[in-house]
C-alpha cells in the first residue's frame, strides 16, 4: 500500500471523526473546540506524508502563523487589527456592562411597537449586524429579544428558527460574521481570489440580503400558524459573568485555529476529490450541514483551486442548511439551549423551511447560468 493511499485513507479516517464525533461522545460535543483543535493537528500531521510530491502538504511556519492570526486579523481601522476573537470580546463585554440598559430597551420596544414589526426587525436586523457583531452575539442578543416579546411558545420558537435562518446568511457577509466566513477569506487570501474584507458581500452579498428581507418578511407571515403548542416558552436568559465573556473569546481562538488546520490538512483530499465535483452537486452536497457544523464542512471543501461558482455553490448551500437542524449552525445551538427548543421542534419547521430556500436559491443561482450556456 502506498504512502498517497495510506494518507487518503487516514483524512477519510479523521473527516469521519469530524462529522460523527459530536454526534456520538457527549465529552466531544461539550468540548468541541478543543477537539476540532485535535483533529486538525491530526490531519496537518498525517497528509505531511505526501511532502516531497510536488505540492505543499503538512506543517510550515507558514500554517502555524495563518492558524495564528487568522482569529485576530481579518482587517485594519486606523491601523488597528480586527479580527472575529476581537468583536466576540468587545460586544461581549457590552453585553456585561450594560446588560440592564439592554434588557430595559427591549421591553420598552415590545411594549411601544407593534408585534409585526418588531418580529420583521428582529429577523432582519439579526441578520445584517451578525456580519459586524458575529454570529454568536447576534443569537446571544436575540434570544433576549424574543424572551421580552409577549408571545406563546410556538410563536417564539418560529421567530427563533426564522432569525437563526437570517443570521447563518447575514453572517456570511463578512470574515467578521462566523468561522466559515473567517475561513473561507482565510483559505482565498492568495492567488487567484487575493480575498480581502468585501470579497464575501462581493460573491454572495445578492442572494443574501433579499434572503435575510425575505425571511423577516416570511417570520411574520408566520405569527400565529407555526403549528406548535400554546404554552409560554421558559427564557433562561442570564447575565454573563467577565470570565464567561473571555472564556466564549478564547473558544472561538481555538475553533478558528483548528478549523485553519483541518482545512490545511484535508487540502489532498481536495485536489484529488473536491475540485472535481461540479458548482451543481457542491451545492446539494453541502445540505449535510443540517446536521454537521458548515464552518467544519468550509474549511475541508474551500480551496483556491476551486472556481468562482464552485466557491459560490458550496459557500451559498453550506450557510442555507446550517440552519435546519439544531447542530448545523452556532446561532442554532446558542438559542436553542437558552430557550430549551426541542430538535423535533427545531426540526419541524427548519428542515421543510430550509429544503424549500435551497431549492429556490439553486434556481436563482442556476438558471442564469443555463441560460448562458
Amino acid at each position: 500500500m502506498d504512502a498517497a493511499l495510506l494518507v487518503t485513507i487516514g483524512l477519510i479516517l479523521v473527516f469521519l471523526l469530524v462529522m460523527l464525533g459530536p454526534f456520538f461522545i457527549n465529552r466531544v460535543e461539550r468540548n468541541l473546540e478543543i477537539f476540532l483543535f485535535a483533529c486538525g493537528v491530526a490531519a496537518l500531521t498525517i497528509s505531511g506524508f505526501l511532502s516531497g510530491t510536488g505540492e505543499a502538504f503538512g506543517w510550515s511556519a507558514g500554517i502555524v502563523m495563518e492558524a495564528l492570526t487568522a482569529p485576530l486579523v481579518i482587517t485594519t481601522i486606523f491601523g488597528i487589527p480586527i479580527g472575529i476573537v476581537q468583536i466576540v470580546l468587545l460586544f461581549g463585554l457590552v453585553m456585561y456592562i450594560w446588560f440592564r440598559e439592554i434588557q430595559q430597551g427591549i421591553e420598552w420596544l415590545a411594549a411601544h411597537l407593534s408585534l409585526y414589526m418588531i418580529i420583521f426587525v428582529i429577523i432582519v436586523l439579526a441578520g445584517l449586524l451578525s456580519s459586524i457583531i458575529s454570529a454568536i452575539l447576534a443569537a446571544v442578543i436575540l434570544v433576549e429579544m424574543v424572551c421580552a416579546l409577549p408571545m406563546n411558545r410556538g410563536d417564539k420558537i418560529s421567530v427563533i428558527i426564522m432569525a437563526c435562518f437570517s443570521i447563518g446568511l447575514g453572517a456570511a457577509l463578512t470574515p467578521l460574521g462566523e468561522p466559515l466566513s473567517t475561513i473561507a477569506v482565510s483559505k482565498l487570501s492568495g492567488p487567484p481570489y487575493y480575498a480581502g474584507f468585501t470579497y464575501l458581500f462581493n460573491l454572495l452579498g445578492v442572494y443574501i440580503i433579499p434572503g435575510v428581507i425575505a425571511f423577516g418578511i416570511i417570520g411574520v407571515l408566520m405569527y400565529h400558524r407555526s403549528g406548535l403548542p400554546e404554552e409560554s416558552l421558559e427564557c433562561h436568559v442570564r447575565r454573563d459573568t467577565l470570565p464567561q465573556v473571555g472564556i466564549r473569546a478564547l473558544k472561538v481562538y481555538i475553533f478558528i485555529m483548528g478549523l485553519v488546520f483541518l482545512g490545511e490538512g484535508f487540502k489532498p483530499l481536495v485536489l484529488q476529490y473536491v475540485i472535481h465535483i461540479p458548482p451543481e452537486g457542491l451545492f446539494w452536497a453541502n445540505s449535510v450541514s443540517a446536521i454537521l457544523d458548515n464552518a467544519t464542512l468550509a474549511a475541508a471543501e474551500i480551496n483556491p483551486l476551486l472556481s468562482g461558482l464552485q466557491i459560490k455553490s458550496a459557500l451559498m448551500g453550506l450557510i442555507i442548511a446550517g440552519g435546519m437542524l439544531i447542530p448545523g449552525n452556532i446561532p442554532n445551538i446558542i438559542a436553542a439551549g437558552k430557550l430549551g427548543i426541542t430538535s423535533k421542534e427545531w426540526a419541524k419547521i427548519g428542515v421543510p423551511f430550509g429544503i424549500l430556500t435551497m431549492v429556490v436559491c439553486f434556481l436563482v443561482i442556476f438558471i442564469p447560468v443555463y441560460l448562458v450556456r
